[in-house]
Order: C-alpha cells, then sequence, then structure tokens
C-alpha cells in the first residue's frame, strides 16, 4: 500500500497528531509520503520523522491579537494557486489518501478518484456535537475545506456518535508536577499582552512558548522559541497549562492530570466549541478573555486526576491498513471503552449528563 498523507500546518497540533500517526504506521508494510500545507518550509521544525515532505501554500486563517481576521485570511490566501496545486498534484501512484485537514491533498484525491480518508478534530464537527458560534458559514466550511470519503473525528467524548478518542503522541518524558510551575502557551495573542497578565504573579514560574528566534530569561517569566523537546519537557514538568482552545494541547494537559485553563481564539468557531465541551466535560476553566482576577482564582484550584488515552493512533493504523478501513462504529466503541469515566457507551447516559452541563455552559 502506498499512502499520501496531507497535513494542515496551521498550528502545532495537527503536526503532534502527524507524528504520532508517523509511528504506528511504521510498523506496517506500507509507504507514506507527507504533505504539508498551510505555513513556509522554513517556519516547520522537528520534521525529521517524516523525510523529504512536501509543502505546499493550501490555505490557513489569519488573527491579530487573538481574532480571526477574515478579511485579512481571504487576501493571503492564494485561491488561484491552491486551485493550480490540487490540479497539478499526481495522484495515480497512491492507493489512499489520508488528510489532516489538509486541502490539497483531499481535493486531489476527490477529483483523481483516490480513495480518502480524514483524521482530524474538525470532522467531529461533521457530527452534532456540542457547539458555539457555528452557522451555515462554518458548517460548509467544515464540510468542504477537506473533504474526504471517509471522515474520522476525534473528540474528549463521544457524544453517541462514532467519533474517537484523542490521538496522544507518546512521550519519554516522566509526568512531574512542580510546584508553582505553568506552561503558557498562547499562539494567537500578542506577546506584550501576554507578559502584562503574567507579571504580576511573582510567585510563580511561566514557561511562555512564542514565536521567538531565542530564549529570554525575564525573571519568574522563561519566554521559550518553539521546540518540541522543550515543550513537552516543559508540559510534563507543570502543575498546569493556559493556552487557547485548541485539540492537542489540551488533549496531552486532560492526560497528564494538569490543571487548565483557554482562552478561546475570538470568531474561530473551532475553539469556542471547543471551550464550551471542555468546560461542559469539566476539563478546563474556561475565559473569553483572560484577567488577572481568572488567572489568580485558576491558580489556586486543584490540579484534576489524569485522563489516561489508549493508543488511537496504532488503532486507526491496524484500521486502515488491515480492516481496510471498515465498521467505524465498532473502532470507536472498543476504544471509549477503555476511556475511564466514559465506558457507558452506548446507553447514553454520560451524554445526557454533559448535555445537562451545557445548559449551564
Amino acid at each position: 500500500m502506498k499512502i499520501l498523507y496531507g497535513v494542515q500546518g496551521t498550528g502545532n497540533g495537527h503536526l503532534t497528531r502527524a507524528r504520532s500517526m508517523a509511528r504506528a504506521l511504521a510498523d506496517y508494510d506500507v509507504q507514506v509520503d507527507w504533505l504539508f500545507s498551510g505555513r513556509a518550509k522554513s517556519d516547520f521544525f522537528d520534521m525529521e520523522i517524516f523525510g523529504d515532505f512536501q509543502c505546499y501554500q493550501g490555505m490557513t486563517l489569519q488573527t491579530q491579537k487573538g481574532k480571526v481576521k477574515m478579511t485579512k485570511t481571504v487576501l493571503k490566501s492564494n485561491l488561484l494557486q491552491l486551485y493550480r496545486d490540487i490540479r497539478s498534484l499526481p495522484m495515480q501512484q497512491y492507493d489512499l489518501v489520508v488528510s489532516d485537514f489538509e486541502p490539497v491533498s483531499a481535493w486531489a484525491a476527490r477529483k483523481q478518484g483516490v480513495r480518502s480518508i480524514g483524521i482530524s478534530h474538525q470532522n467531529s464537527f461533521l457530527y452534532p456535537i456540542p457547539k458555539r458560534a457555528n452557522n451555515l458559514v462554518t458548517d460548509t466550511f467544515m464540510r468542504w475545506f477537506a473533504p474526504t470519503d471517509t471522515p474520522v473525528g476525534v473528540h474528549w467524548h463521544h457524544f453517541d456518535q462514532p467519533l474517537l478518542p484523542p490521538i496522544v503522541e507518546p512521550s519519554n518524558h516522566n509526568n512531574t508536577f512542580k510546584e508553582n510551575q505553568i506552561l503558557v502557551y498562547l499562539p494567537f495573542a500578542d506577546l506584550d499582552d501576554i507578559l502584562k497578565l503574567l507579571e504580576p504573579f511573582t510567585e510563580y514560574r511561566f514557561y511562555v512558548y512564542h514565536k521567538l528566534a531565542e530564549a529570554k530569561d525575564m525573571g519568574h517569566i522563561q519566554l521559550c522559541p518553539f521546540s518540541r523537546s522543550g515543550f513537552q519537557a516543559h508540559l510534563h514538568s507543570s502543575e498546569g497549562v493556559i493556552s487557547s482552545a485548541g485539540f492537542e494541547l489540551p488533549s496531552e494537559t486532560i492526560e497528564l492530570g494538569k490543571k487548565l485553563l483557554v482562552e478561546p481564539v475570538i470568531g474561530q468557531m473551532e475553539q469556542q466549541s471547543n471551550a464550551l465541551a471542555l468546560q461542559a466535560l469539566g476539563y478546563a476553566t474556561t475565559a473569553h478573555r483572560l484577567s488577572h482576577e481568572i488567572i489568580s482564582q485558576w491558580l489556586k484550584a486543584a490540579r484534576p486526576a489524569p485522563t489516561p488515552y489508549p493508543d488511537v493512533s496504532a488503532a486507526i493504523s491496524r484500521w486502515i491498513v488491515e480492516d481496510k478501513a471498515q465498521n467505524l462504529s465498532q473502532l470507536s466503541q472498543n476504544l471509549w471503552t477503555k476511556v475511564p469515566g466514559i465506558a457507558e457507551l452506548p446507553n447514553g447516559e454520560g451524554t445526557r449528563a454533559i448535555q445537562a452541563n451545557l445548559s449551564g455552559c
């Protein structure tokens, strides 16, 4: 089997999932070619596992000070180049395309009649799950940005749908809890705004990851350039995480049992919906806008218990290669029975309790 695996390069959550899938697929006699889009090739880091990967411009949302800017998104998106890339990508050599919300590979497979599977958190929004700030435009975007024959969604709960648990990359770091150490990852926020929020809390040590050329020690605030190994080390040693309401980092945080404070990107339906789900599930404190008062209260909160997830990437790889991607509902049920506290599937009692919580969010 020869697979083209396309990955959306916006943010780092898609890349984290891709690394886990790369390791899992390496256990099988398959050839996987990797394609990334959504950022310049020079902006990717720690990409050795993907070999000689392809890189395309693709399309990505533009943000400013934590808000999605649709006008800026349209102006910076070269739709003609996207169309050309889709048309010119050779697909005849591939048996299967897997897309993690990556439009060039997904649309090329659709246009050229190659079987495709979509594995992403975004695919969960094709189902009736908790959503906030969605409308016809956002629903259409989720369905058609990177369409595939078999969309597979991952989420923190199944919500009585054939969704899968999060794909969390295995780590060699020990999970410890250094008192008063906090990891901060707010990539869409202005760095000066982040520093103003954190400066008063001098009794805590913050490791702030941002797009920086080099590290800088500011006393109780340590500024860190993007680094997968450094980020993982600080994640595993911190007692809490302050982040945007993406999917992959909250998933890792939940599994490790770190306390979590999220600020969703304004105007981004996925992040708004993630914040809603995290609050309803009791996994995080959410804030429309971070403030001194909110951070102060959260820093004093107790840590939650860890929520261990099964090896979802291994299960999906086996499902793709050996089971030929059949019976997604059975795969979903098998995996959720291994997640503590969500073993009630399929009678729905847990989902009904969550729906009750949603009414108060």
